[in-house]
C-alpha cells in the first residue's frame, strides 16, 4: 500500500476516499457535507445494495405481506396497485427491515435459517456494491464531471472482507482507487452507540460464523427454543458483542490499507476545507 503525502493530498485535483467504521460515527455526515460543496460525488454502498442488488427481494417481501390481506391481494393480482421501496441515502429502513431479526414469529421474528439466507443475500450484495465503487468513480467523472469522490461504506464492510489478508480482492480493489479512512470510535462513542441501539434496535449483517456461534450461545444461556426468542432482545444482546468483534477488524483495515481519523474530529467537519485538513493531518501522523 502506498499512501499519498499530506502535500500530495492537498495538491491533488482528484481526491477519492472511502469512509468506513460503525454506523453513527459520521460517515454519512461527512459525505453529505462534501456533496453539498458541489464538487464531490457521493456513493452510498448501502443505497446501492438496497436498490441494485436487493431491491427485488425487498419489494417481493412487501408483496408477500400484502398478499395476506385479501383486499390488497386482489388489487395486486389485477395490477391495480403498485408496491415499491422508497429507499434513500437517509432512509435505509427498507433494507434493514428485509434483513429482519430471528426469533418468535408472533413478535416479528424470522426462522433462523431464513434469517441466515437473507444474511447471505446481503453478503453477496455488499461485496458487489463495494466492487462497484470503481465503476462509479469512472461514471461520476465521465457522466457528471465530478473529479472528487467519497464512498460512504456500510458498517458491515469489515465483515465481508479479510482485513489481515494483504491479497483480499475487495480491499485490493478499493485501496487501489481510494484512500481508505477509518472513523475510529472511543469508549464514550461505544456507550452512546449502544444506548441508541437499545432505544431502536435495527437489523444488521454479521459474519456467519460469529452469528451462528452467538445464536447458539444465546439459546443455551437462556434455555430457549428458536421460536421462543424475543427478536429485539437478541439483537440488543448482540450489538455490544458486534462492536467488540468489529473494532479489531476495522483497526486492521486501517493499518494495512489506509488511515485513521477520530470520530470526535469528524463531528467538527462541516466543509470541504475542514475535511481536506483532517485527512492531511492523518496522513502526516501516519507518515
Amino acid at each position: 500500500m502506498t499512501l499519498p503525502t499530506a502535500q500530495d493530498w492537498r495538491a491533488s485535483s482528484e481526491k477519492r476516499v472511502l469512509l468506513f467504521g460503525m454506523s453513527g460515527l459520521g460517515k454519512t455526515h461527512v459525505s453529505n457535507a462534501l456533496r453539498s460543496s458541489g464538487d464531490w460525488f457521493h456513493y452510498s454502498v448501502d443505497y446501492r445494495i438496497g436498490t441494485r442488488y436487493m431491491g427485488e427481494h425487498i419489494v417481493d417481501n412487501f408483496k408477500r405481506e400484502a398478499m395476506r390481506n385479501p383486499f390488497l391481494a386482489e388489487l395486486l393480482k389485477s395490477d391495480s396497485i403498485y408496491i415499491a421501496s422508497n429507499i434513500t441515502f437517509d432512509n435505509l429502513a427498507p433494507l434493514s427491515t428485509y434483513l429482519g431479526k430471528p426469533g418468535d414469529p408472533a413478535k416479528g421474528g424470522l426462522p433462523f435459517e431464513e434469517y441466515m439466507r437473507r444474511q447471505e443475500q446481503h453478503r453477496v450484495a455488499e461485496v458487489s456494491a463495494l466492487l462497484d465503487t470503481v465503476h462509479f468513480i469512472q461514471r461520476a467523472q465521465d457522466l457528471y464531471q465530478y473529479r472528487n469522490f467519497v464512498c460512504d461504506s456500510g458498517g458491515s464492510i469489515c465483515e465481508v472482507v479479510d482485513p489481515w489478508n494483504l491479497g483480499d480482492p475487495v480491499l485490493t480493489a478499493l485501496s487501489g482507487h481510494t484512500l481508505m479512512v477509518w472513523i475510529e470510535d472511543t469508549a464514550d462513542h461505544r456507550e452512546s452507540l449502544i444506548a441508541r441501539f437499545d432505544r431502536a434496535p435495527k437489523p444488521m449483517y454479521y459474519e456467519p460464523g460469529f452469528l451462528r456461534g452467538h445464536w447458539a450461545e444465546y439459546l443455551d444461556a437462556n434455555g430457549l427454543a428458536e421460536d421462543e426468542v424475543d427478536p429485539d432482545a437478541f439483537i440488543r444482546w448482540m450489538y455490544s458483542r458486534a462492536l467488540a468483534h468489529r473494532r479489531p477488524r476495522y483497526k486492521a483495515m486501517a493499518e494495512n490499507w489506509g488511515i485513521t481519523v477520530s470520530a470526535h474530529d469528524v463531528a467538527r467537519v462541516h466543509s470541504e476545507a475542514a475535511f481536506v485538513d483532517l485527512i492531511a493531518d492523518a496522513l502526516d501522523s501516519r507518515g
